[in-house]
Parts: C-alpha cells; structure tokens; sequence
C-alpha cells in the first residue's frame, strides 16, 4: 500500500516484516540441516544429495540477511515497522481460532460454533442484532451441514458427558 503525504511518498509496505520474518525462516531451515540433510563420504560434492538445498538454504540466508542489512541503513524503517504492526494485527484471528480448536472438544462443535460465529461477527464490526442472529443461523447450518449431511467425525465434548443416555448419543452423532 503506499499513499503521498505532500510531494514524498509514503512507505507502507511491510516489507521490514516480510523479510525479518524470511530470514528467521531461512536460519531455521539452516539451523535444521544437520539432522534433515545427508552428506556421504566417498561421493563427490556435486554428487552429494544435500548439496543443492545447502545452496537454496545458504543463499536465502546470505542474501536475505543483506537485503535486511540495507533495510536497516534506509531512513524510512520506522514508517515500514508501523506498517508491520498493522500485518500483526491479523494474528489476533488466529488466535480466535486456536481458541476454537481447544475449546471444540470440551464444550462440543455445536455449542462453540454457535459461541464463536457471533463473537467474531461483532469482532469484525457487524454489531446489529440482526447481523449477530444471522451468524448464529450460518453457525447453526455449517454444524449441521457438516454433522448430518456430511458426516464428519468430529469427537464429542466431554461436556456432553454431563447430558442424559440418549441425548448424550444424539449430540454425538449429529451435532
């Protein structure tokens, strides 16, 4: 995204975040080489099945960490960083729904989906009533689509152990 303000342009690209994150990646991969490649001896180094992603791996940290280098000396960094806190943000909804996969075998699908679906809704900035019953009804059609139709196995909650024989069986099965 950029935009002017005045006669210069605006820096907001992300593109700080996009290549600290790279080069952390690319230092991983090379900090895993040891046990993921293999190097034999008695075989040539061009021969040697680790050699070209050696090369891939070296290169994207070598280069990455020189175009990091160059972002540093740029005087513009600050105004990408703040731009990079906007990216960020986004893994709030990650979270959301880490916290929905946990919580899915405790208090059951049904339950959490209809939970969840208005939380995000109103999260997002659809906060009317009618927006809010509308993702219950979408909550409410996805688990049963899912569920009944489809079939899906998803594990009971262990919630739904506190519930009597058969309705215990039936939330189960179908929701």
């Amino acid at each position: 995204m950029s935009g002017t303000r005045g006669n210069k342009p605006a820096v907001r690209t992300g593109e700080l975040l996009f290549l600290v994150l790279f080069v952390l990646f690319a230092v991983f991969l090379l900090s895993q080489a040891p046990d993921q490649v293999k190097w034999f001896k008695r075989t040539k180094w061009s021969s040697q099945p680790a050699l070209w992603s050696m090369i891939g791996v070296g290169s994207m940290v070598l280069f990455g960490g020189l175009h990091l280098a160059t972002r540093f000396r740029r005087d513009k960094w600050r105004e990408e960083l703040g731009e990079s806190l906007v990216w960020l943000r986004s893994l709030e909804f990650a979270g959301w729904f880490m916290m929905y996969v946990f919580l899915v075998p405790v208090i059951g699908y049904l339950p959490m989906t209809l939970i969840l679906a208005p939380v995000l809704t109103y999260r997002v900035g659809y906060r009317s009533k009618g927006m809010l019953w509308a993702s219950v009804g979408a909550g409410l059609v996805i688990v049963l689509v899912f569920k009944s139709f489809l079939q899906v196995k998803i594990p009971g909650a262990m919630l739904y152990e506190y519930l009597p024989g058969s309705l215990r069986s039936f939330m189960i099965l179908y929701l």
